[in-house]
């Protein structure tokens, strides 16, 4: 009953594994490079690279369930391997796979599972809370976040709550042929986050908001790949009503509610007070919301 979690060092591989550990669930984690994984010892790590299947040889040998992620790298291009991926799986043994999509285009890797005949489930999350976490910089620096379309509400999700609709489809009967949309239980604008870890690390800071070019052009900088940064974009002057819409699927999934923004900061509030003492925040300020 091993479960194979493809992604396994990523923000949402890494909390699918740690859960799944706690569970005393077999575990093995496929990363691309198995000396820097940091993953706990009771996991099995194994080396490959989704782009390249030839490298995935082993990965699934006694393999039952898979968490497979759509994305091919770093870039965020979505994954063009899926087929021969899960060709793969599916001859070695897997039964039950469980597929973490985004944009679009990263549709087309679930439908290569839809058509591999295993018993399939899709989580698509709108955003991660997480990924406030790029802000360390500028937080450290000048405790500022900066964002565009700065009152836009998001639905944000914590990504341990993404992980336990996962583990949930991994190990339960009863979710396949289904996509969850994990949310968390409000929508929140950048403006309202950064209000938010503002208050949980006890310093005062500022949202300032980014033009679309400037947000552009850092993307840029980033190595986003053109239709990335597009989607991104146009996601943000017109975003779906999806976005900011607020749904029961964590509690329904897992029986109990989404955690919310607020806890997601309190959790990381030493992180964060860390980075306003390094780098030129109130010595006071910082050593009073880290004790």
């Amino acid at each position: 009953m091993t479960t194979l979690v493809t992604g396994a060092t990523g923000t949402i591989g890494r909390e699918i594994v740690r859960q799944l550990v706690d569970l005393d669930h077999p575990v093995r984690a496929l990363t691309r490079d198995s000396s820097k994984a940091g993953l706990p010892g009771a996991v099995e790590i194994v080396a490959g690279d989704l782009t390249d299947p030839t490298t995935l040889e082993t990965a699934f040998h006694g393999v039952t369930t898979l968490h497979l992620i759509s994305l091919g790298g770093d870039d965020y291009a979505p994954l063009k391997t899926a087929r021969e991926v899960i060709d793969r799986a599916t001859s070695a043994g897997v039964r039950r796979v469980t597929v973490l999509t985004g944009t679009a285009d990263e549709l087309a890797v679930a439908g290569s599972v839809e058509d591999s005949g295993v018993e399939w489930t899709h989580v698509r999350p709108v955003e991660f809370m997480s990924n406030t976490l790029q802000w360390a910089g500028s937080i450290r620096a000048e405790r500022v976040g900066r964002a565009p379309f700065g009152r836009q509400p998001h639905a944000i999700v914590h990504e341990a709550d993404v992980a336990a609709v996962v583990v949930a489809a991994l190990l339960e009967d009863g979710h396949a042929g289904q996509t969850y949309t994990p949310t968390g239980p409000e929508a929140l604008t950048p403006i309202d986050v950064v209000a938010t870890i503002s208050g949980a690390i006890g310093a005062t800071l500022e949202f300032v908001e980014l033009s679309v070019e400037l947000a552009r052009e850092q993307m840029v900088e980033a190595g986003l790949l053109d239709d990335v940064i597009d989607y991104v974009i146009a996601y943000g002057v017109n975003p779906p009503e999806s976005a900011s819409t607020v749904l029961a699927t964590v509690e329904e999934v897992t029986g109990r509610p989404s955690r919310t923004f607020a806890q997601w900061a309190a959790e990381h509030a030493e992180r964060m007070s860390r980075f306003v003492l390094k780098f030129g925040g109130d010595p006071e300020l910082a050593q009073a919301t880290s004790a």
